[in-house]
């Protein structure tokens, strides 16, 4: 009987990245593809696994995504602004590889990853925010993946903008959630600058911490998750996650107790791996899903 070989795709806006692994996790292969148009990408992706003769698969994805089992559109891009993949079929695209596949977002597959083997592990919950060029979570809760009709879209609850902000929001659906005042484009909008480029400028990432802070209290009130863990490009500016924490007590002031902030708000104990760790998860969960 030949061993395993779990491919993951973690497949995002901007790239794409295609490990391989035998059934300890070794990993055997990799390759990092940008995301260009999915005629452009997807075929090379489907090689690079046909070439790696993989047994399973597991994709987190770039969303929203159709997830809704029974769906005509299952497994299919939904509204995303990325030009070209709207309404593409991502799931069926992979079907020539004729093995066990298992799709979810790609911060869905990140928080597994984290509760699995990161900065949650040993805990029942948890849950994993990206601040990059969108903000997203996804949330583990007793083991298992949050999921409803589809994915929870916590980027965009809605944020109460700031006394001194007159910024209108760069969300074109909702303008100031979450997303559309505190993510990549939205410091870029608001600014005029990058926020690397406005890293030693106080005020910035202070508008942005009242942002964060103000989206994981609500996250807090509703789902109570053991640890929150803040990944994403906009979090390699460190100073926030102190700043994150103290606006967080501020702002829950004293309703709930989260105890210690520094351990309930930390970054990802797997570096930039959270992603492409959680679709190699993913597929060793449909090779089981396929035995059973």
């Amino acid at each position: 009987m030949n061993s395993a070989r779990y491919g993951g795709l973690e497949a995002g806006g901007t790239k794409m990245i295609c490990v391989v692994t035998d059934e300890n996790g070794k990993w055997l292969d990799q390759r990092t593809l940008p995301t260009l148009s999915p005629e452009e990408t997807i075929s090379q992706i489907v090689d690079f696994f046909k070439k790696n003769a993989i047994t399973s698969l597991g994709i987190g994805s770039f969303g929203p995504l159709d997830l809704k089992e029974g769906s005509h559109t299952y497994g299919s891009l939904a509204s995303t602004p990325k030009k070209g993949w709207k309404g593409y079929p991502l799931l069926e695209a992979f079907k020539s590889l004729e093995v066990p596949i298992s799709l979810t977002t790609d911060v869905n597959g990140a928080a597994l990853a984290e509760a699995t083997k990161g900065a949650a592990k040993g805990l029942d919950s948890c849950l994993y925010i990206t601040v990059g060029t969108g903000i997203g979570a996804g949330a583990v809760v007793n083991g298992t993946i949050l999921e409803g009709f589809s994915h929870p879209e916590m980027g965009h609850v809605p944020v109460k903008p700031h006394e001194n902000d007159t910024f209108e929001g760069h969300c074109p659906y909702h303008g100031t959630c979450a997303e559309g005042m505190a993510a990549g484009p939205a410091i870029q909008a608001r600014w005029g600058k990058a926020g690397v480029e406005l890293s030693e400028d106080d005020r910035v990432w202070q508008l942005e911490a009242y942002y964060l802070a103000q989206a994981i209290a609500a996250y807090t009130y509703i789902l109570s998750p053991k640890k929150v863990i803040l990944g994403g490009g906009v979090m390699k500016q460190k100073q926030l996650y102190s700043l994150v924490r103290e606006e967080l007590i501020r702002q829950l002031n004293g309703y709930v107790d989260i105890g210690d902030p520094d351990e309930y708000v930390v970054a990802p104990g797997l570096d930039e791996h959270a992603g492409i760790e959680g679709a190699l998860l993913l597929a060793k969960q449909a090779e089981k899903m396929a035995l059973s």
